[in-house]
């Protein structure tokens, strides 16, 4: 029997077991779990051009070594229909030594367009990447069929870490968190093996997740970390000390900010950006930073790696050289990159001024 009838055969009951998540007893899903899954995970992924590549780091206590660039799931990876340019750069990123893989139930809007990427290298190399998805969904039922879906288009039994997507608000905390809450289906997914490790994420502001590393011991969080962050609603302040101090494996988002950020960005007309994000800052010039800069100002922050979505191959590659080539800042040029930011800080960070509920 191939492999890949193997993984089929294995995770088909547990498959069917999710759809029906919402109507069964903790009783029946326990011996559901006893009966389906199997007893443990696979290895740990592991890319054996990764430690030649580039520099690796502890993805905090999970025991992973992860290059210092890892694929985002986004930019040419959600975009509709796009097999032709996006499945090609997730097989060359494997090729050139990436071995984190981020993507979410949401990339790509309701076909989730970045799975079904992902999934199409998956299928063959799923041995090669660390696999992580995200729930935006706030119940367990809800989130238990985020799951079941990524799974199928993912092509793989299991994720090797779930996340909560967008944490917000402390409302999302307490929806989270209530009976009946996502949180419930994460802790049932890890104790059936269908997940390796949990997480969160976030970009709006730090309060919430705070609070949610202080309810609960995640594995990793993915944050917002770019060199505007100190101007407004730093996450450098309190939250990316408490989870250094947590051991949590910290993947650091928004580096460029969308383009914002950087100099060799061209500015739509303010009349088009409005149509294009609802609620997104305007940004009437370009940047002030070179892609190397804002990611090396990032991968001199305390981070085990960071994600960039790619619009093309060679993007892919330059990101991969600047990681090879990485060398920390000192304080004094990250400072100077901060203060270089300042003029676009708001643009840059038009992630924390959405209008939340």
């Amino acid at each position: 029997m191939s492999d890949r009838k193997q993984i089929s055969t294995r995770g088909q009951g547990r498959r069917e077991f999710l759809k029906n998540g919402g109507a069964v007893t903790a009783a029946l899903l326990a011996q559901t779990a006893m009966a389906d899954s199997p007893k443990t995970l696979p290895a740990l992924p592991s890319n054996p051009v990764t430690p030649n590549a580039m520099p690796t780091r502890n993805l905090g206590k999970t025991g992973y070594k992860v290059g210092i660039f890892s694929l985002g799931g986004q930019a040419s990876l959600e975009k509709p229909n796009n097999f032709d340019v996006a499945v090609p750069i997730i097989d060359r990123a494997l090729d050139l030594g990436v071995n984190y893989i981020d993507t979410s139930s949401i990339y790509g809007g309701p076909d989730r367009w970045s799975e079904q990427y992902v999934g199409k290298v998956m299928a063959h190399r799923r041995n090669l990447a660390f696999l992580a998805t995200k729930t935006k969904e706030r119940t367990r039922d809800g989130s238990l069929r985020m799951i079941e879906k990524s799974l199928e288009l993912l092509q793989t039994d299991h994720v090797d870490l779930w996340q909560l997507h967008d944490i917000g608000t402390l409302t999302d905390i307490n929806e989270i968190f209530a009976k009946g809450g996502a949180m419930e289906a994460l802790l049932e997914m890890k104790e059936q093996k269908v997940v390796r490790f949990l997480g969160l994420t976030g970009h709006y502001r730090p309060d919430a997740l705070i609070e949610g590393i202080q309810r609960y011991p995640f594995d990793t969080i993915l944050m917002a970390m770019n060199a505007a962050d100190p101007h407004f609603y730093s996450f450098n302040s309190a939250l990316l000390p408490l989870a250094v101090e947590r051991q949590m494996g910290i993947i650091g988002m928004k580096v460029p900010a969308r383009g914002r950020l950087l100099s060799s960005w061209t500015p739509q007309p303010l009349s088009e950006q409005a149509h294009m994000w609802e609620g997104m800052v305007p940004a009437p010039t370009s940047g002030t930073l070179t892609m190397r800069q804002a990611m090396y100002y990032t991968l001199s922050r305390p981070v085990s790696t960071v994600i960039i979505g790619c619009d093309s191959i060679a993007q892919l590659e330059e990101n991969v050289n600047f990681a090879r080539e990485f060398t920390p800042l000192s304080d004094a040029q990250a400072t100077a990159l901060v203060a270089s930011a300042e003029p676009v800080a708001k643009p840059s960070l038009f992630f924390r001024f959405y209008d939340r509920p």
